[in-house]
Formats: C-alpha cells, structure tokens, sequence
C-alpha cells in the first residue's frame, strides 16, 4: 500500500466520522422512526371527516400499503444520501488538503524540463538535429466528424505545438460523411504539410465503434508505432504551444506513467445560463473528483481529451475498445488494473466549447452516464480479481468512482427530490427525516461551494438544472445498467466554433430554439406543480412548496427550451 493511497483512505474515514458526528451532535440523527408512523393519517388528511366510503379506503390503502413502500424508499434513499455527501466531502477534502500542503504533481513525480529549446524546428541550425534527438517522438490525434466549425482550430492549435517537426506527427482522423466537409479537412491538412508539418490525414470505410474505432485504426499505422506517446484532442479543443513541453516530461521521467490529464477551460462559458451552468458541474469535477483521485490513488477518469497517454500503457491494457460510449473511461479502468499510474495537471488548462443548447447537453450527459453504468457491469469482475492494484484501490474504483459518482447520484436526485418528497405531501404516514431532507442538500451545497467559489451566484439555478438533469441521468444509468436498446448510443455533440461567441457578431448562432416541446419535462413541471399547489392548499406536516413550484418551474422552462438558446446580455 502506498502513501497516497493510505492517505486518501484515512481522510475518507474522517469524512465519514466528521459527517456523522455533525449529524449526532446537532440532534439530526434519528431513526426513531425506522417504520411507518401510521395512525395520524386521518386526522390530517383533508376531508377525511366526510365519511365517505371511497375516502376511508384510501386511507387504509395509503397506511397499509403505499406509505409503507414509500418508507421503503425513504430510507433506501437516506442510505444513498449519506454514501454521497461523504463522497463529496471527502473529494473536497483531499482537493484543498492536497493544494494547502503543495501536493503538486512536481512534488510526487519526477519532472525536468527538456533542454535544447522549444519550438517548431526546436535547435538552432547547428545543432538542431542533437537538439531534437532529447526529444521522444510523439504523436498527436484529433478525431473528429463533420466538424466544420471547429476543425479549423484544433489543427492549428495542434501545428502551433512546441515540438521538432522531425519528431512530432499530428494525425487527423476523419470520419465526416459529408464530403464537402472531408474536403475541407483534407484541403487544411494539406495547407500545414506544405508548411512543413508532419501532418496525415486518415479515414475509414465506416463508422464502426465510432470515436474509440478511430482511434484504434489510427494507432496501426507503421509511423504510429514508430511514437512512445499519443496525445488526443477533440476536434473543438486547443492546446496551448507548451502543451507537449509540460507533460511528456512527467512519462518520460516516471516508467510507472500511463496518463497525464489536462484541466478543460471554455471559450463560451459565459455565453448563456446553460454554459455558466455546466462550468459550475465542471469545474466541481476537475477541482475535487479528478484532483482528489490524483493526489490519492493515482487515478481517474480520463477526460477523452486533452491528455498524453504512453503508448505502451495503451497497448498493455489491450488497446482502444468500443464497448461502451465511454472508451476512454474504460481504457483508463483498464490500465490501472494492469499497474499503471495517472497523473493530473490542473494548472495546465486547454481550451474547449462546452454544447450550446439544452438538447446537445443532454445527449452528451446521456452518453456519459450511460456508458459508465454500464462499464460499472462490465468492468466489476475485472476489477475484484486484479492482481496488481491494492485492496483499497479496489474499493475505491468500485465504491467511489462507479457505485457513488455513476449509479447513487443520479438514483438518490432524481428518486428522492423529483419523487418521493412530492408525493409525500399526499401521504401523510409518510416519515421524512429532517436530516435526508434538509441537512444533507445543504452539507452537498458547502462542499461544492467550497471547490467553486467563483460560481456560487450560479449555485441555486445549478440546483434547479441539476433537479432536471437527474431524470436524464437516472435513465441514462438504468440503460447502461441493463444494456437497454440504447445504451451504445453514440450522437456527436454540436459545436459552434469560436466565431458564435464573438462580440462584434451581429448575428449569433445562438438563437432561440424552434424545437418542439421536451414532453418528459413538461410532464414532471406539472406533476411537482399539481404536488406544491396540495401542500400550499392542504399544510400537512411538511411544508415544500416552495421548492417544489421551484423545481417545477425549472422543468416547464427546459421542457420548453427556454435556455442556452439565448446570448449572454439576455440571461440575466
């Protein structure tokens, strides 16, 4: 057992012991009522005093059989609730833990910086070719499909790289359908080589296994094994010129390197309430989860961009496969079981588009929470029965990172807040702990405020539009789980390219959104409207009215596309 991961496993007791010593000393630990409180049903349920058949076997009904399943799920869902909030707690934890004590990845890893210059052509005349000779051969991927706004920018944020040419080659891997759009790309590939860059555009017959199929047809080309390491970016990222110089040197000085991640930025995330919206989700996920699991375990996810992977690693863990919509979630997986470590830079940031409009966001949610259900299925045998990992990295690759994050936070949001709380307000006998329900979301809200403090005037819509999310999230992760028809889905996000988010565009691409109603959310909007309006009208022992016309106005709004549509200066 390491340090770090010793480490990581103390300070994910103390949250623990911290989480429920606040809870017992502040008296909101209760489970007095591990059972259904019955017997008060009638007297609080309105009109139950008419005597009316039909009203006296509804109650029976209500305390006999509904609230009791209810309570089931009550408790299941305070379980759940407690798994997440240490969860958080502890990921916040390590994250300002690991920066208030300098746990920088140049502390806990070798690092030197690689002599000779920098640059295109790095050297002088004389001594260019023992200049480049310091330099390990590296190869950069961009796949992309019918990007036609964005290609332009991530090959050329790729060719501006400070590396030799004669040791560096940007592979474009292209697998448009639109041919006008092919030509483009291949017209713009030319245009660098002729520069001078060591440029190859590649293309397939077909589509098969999508992004991970690209990849993997990119990697059996002679001059792809000729390179020690891969670096991909997405077709709307652009990577700063000292990309390479500082992370390369990480895997180059440390065998035991499989991975060095990147942290994303975005040129629009100040272009509607949508895009402020997923740079708060984001930033939580860099600053804490990926943070956390670097300082810890030497793992995490990797982002499926803006890293550098060693090519062995990749080879050693069987390359790129196509068996999820998560393949980069699943190489990861798979390289750790096999030894290898990750390192993350979140001082190095690169730039990308975060998706314009409701519909694109959620499908990529969808792909994202679906695929890592379903790698959950997949990869829980692998995992147990790894031999070079040790017992609590184990433990915190299935509890943690899949269990917690891929199945009990989408589960416990959607089930306990869109469900079981509305209903509530109708079924008297039905016992909500004030802890679950009121303790817990506020503790969640401190602890992601802490990661995001530059956000925190978005934090309560971020709450509302996490509230919707969570329907989507929830159905992406029960289709992963059971392998339901549309768990291989796979729907490139739309990009819109630098130009959309200019100032002096007179015309945005951002426009109001003439797609036909969301039904799922319009139908939810009034089944929590219908709830609030009984408990404003019939005050019962609870009172979440408020929150619920909230929650259901939230949904009304996405259900009618009535954001991420607009420009910035009409969001607020």
């Amino acid at each position: 057992m390491e340090a770090g991961e010793a480490a990581g496993a103390v300070l994910f007791l103390l949250a623990a012991a911290v989480s429920l010593l606040a809870a017992v000393s502040t008296g909101a630990l209760d489970f007095t009522y591990l059972v259904t409180v019955v017997g008060e049903g009638s007297s609080t349920s309105p009109g139950s005093g008419g005597g009316a058949w039909w009203r006296e076997a509804w109650v029976g009904a209500r305390s006999r059989a509904v609230a009791p399943a209810l309570q089931v799920g009550v408790w299941a869902c305070m379980v759940m609730s407690v798994m997440l909030v240490v969860e958080a707690t502890y990921n916040s934890a390590v994250s300002v833990a690991a920066r208030l004590v300098g746990w920088r990845p140049e502390r806990r890893f070798k690092w030197e910086p690689l002599g000779g210059g920098a640059g295109a052509g790095a050297g002088d005349e004389e001594k260019g070719e023992a200049a480049a000779a310091a330099y390990p051969m590296v190869m950069v991927q961009i796949p992309m499909y019918n990007e036609l706004e964005v290609y332009k920018l991530s090959i050329g944020a790729v060719c501006g790289l400070k590396w030799p040419k004669e040791r560096l080659i940007i592979q474009v891997l292209d697998d448009s359908t639109d041919a006008f759009i092919k030509n483009l790309v291949e017209l713009e590939c030319e245009d660098w080589a002729s520069k001078g860059l060591n440029i190859k555009y590649a293309t397939r017959s077909g589509r098969k296994g999508f992004k991970a199929g690209a990849l993997k047809k990119g990697m059996e080309w002679d001059y792809a094994k000729q390179c020690e390491y891969v670096a991909i970016f997405d077709a709307d990222f652009q990577p700063e010129p000292d990309f390479l110089l500082r992370t390369v040197p990480f895997l180059m000085h440390n065998q035991n390197v499989a991975l060095v991640q990147a942290r994303w930025v975005f040129v629009n995330d100040r272009v509607s309430l949508l895009t402020r919206i997923q740079k708060t989700f984001l930033d939580y996920h860099f600053k804490a989860e990926q943070e956390a699991g670097s300082a810890t375990f030497a793992f995490f996810s990797f982002n499926g961009t803006a890293g550098v992977w060693r090519t062995e690693a990749i080879n050693d863990a069987g390359g790129w496969k196509d068996r999820t919509t998560v393949e980069d979630m699943d190489l990861a997986v798979r390289a750790t079981l096999k030894g290898w470590k990750f390192i993350y830079l979140g001082d190095l940031r690169v730039k990308s588009e975060l998706p314009s409009t409701y519909k694109a966001y959620c499908r990529q949610q969808f792909r994202w929470s679906c695929g890592g259900a379903n790698l959950f299925r997949k990869m829980i045998w692998d995992v147990l029965v790894a031999k070079k990992v040790s017992s609590l990295k184990k433990i915190y690759i299935l509890y943690s990172f899949f269990l917690v994050r891929r199945v009990v936070a989408p589960a416990v949001a959607f089930i306990l807040y869109n469900v079981i709380i509305p209903v509530s307000v109708m079924i008297p006998e039905l016992f909500l702990p004030i802890w679950g329900v009121a303790y817990i979301p506020t503790a969640l809200l401190i602890v992601t405020a802490i990661r995001n403090p530059e956000n925190l005037h978005t934090v309560p819509l971020w709450i509302l539009f996490e509230s919707v999310m969570s329907m989507h999230r929830l159905r992406a992760a029960v289709a992963g789980l059971l392998q339901l028809q549309e768990f291989n889905q796979w729907i490139v996000t739309k990009k819109v390219g630098n130009n959309a988010f200019d100032e002096n565009n007179e015309t945005p691409l951002l426009q109001k959104s003439r797609k036909r109603v969301n039904l799922p959310e319009i139908g939810l909007s009034v089944f929590l409207i219908f709830c609030a309006s009984y408990n404003l009208v019939f005050h019962g022992k609870n009172s979440f009215y408020i929150n619920l016309y909230l929650q259901g106005l939230a949904f009304f709004l996405l259900g009618l596309n009535c954001v991420g549509t607009l420009p910035d200066h009409c969001c607020f």
